[in-house]
């Protein structure tokens, strides 16, 4: 176990959880903002590298399970991403469809915030969301964060507006 919430608790991918990973990342409506259809193997690759992240920076991201039902219902946490010409520490959440709009999101990043701040010991974290993922932009804004920067990425299919936001220990 990571750490834990009221109601739960992040822990690192194994391979068992394939399956409920690929739940995730092969429904349309949770990877909009991908703008890409995932294989197997794309399930893989992503479960393989989290594992990588875990032995390169003791953080990625990880499952969120369920308290009450012991059910993976999402991943959250941490993850060195690109920005400009640097990277950024960046906190992450994607959750199984069935999952929304219960607070489990807000939960698992103000969680991951706390271990950053407290664990890590940063002085500040990021989410590069997508201009018109709007959940993940309530998310974001309900942990603190506030819109520092607008920038253009490639994703699978070209180029797209993103938003950087960030909070200060």
């Amino acid at each position: 176990m990571i750490f834990e919430t009221e109601r739960l608790i992040l822990r690192e991918m194994e391979q068992t959880d394939f399956k409920d990973l690929a739940e995730i990342l092969q429904n349309p409506n949770v990877m909009y903002a991908y703008e890409h259809d995932f294989t197997d193997n794309d399930v893989q690759e992503w479960l393989d590298r989290q594992r990588n992240r875990y032995k390169k920076y003791d953080f990625g991201l990880w499952d969120i399970i369920l308290k009450s039902t012991n059910e993976m219902i999402g991943q959250a946490g941490l993850t060195m991403q690109p920005y400009k010409d640097a990277e950024v520490l960046e906190i992450g959440y994607l959750l199984k469809e069935k999952f929304w709009h219960c607070g489990y999101a807000y939960e698992a990043a103000t969680g991951c915030k706390k271990y950053a701040f407290e664990t890590l010991n940063v002085n500040k974290v990021y989410s590069i969301i997508k201009s018109d993922n709007f959940k993940s932009i309530k998310t974001a804004e309900r942990i603190g964060m506030k819109k520092e920067d607008e920038f253009i990425t490639q994703y699978y299919n070209g180029d797209m507006l993103h938003f950087l936001y960030s909070v200060k220990k």
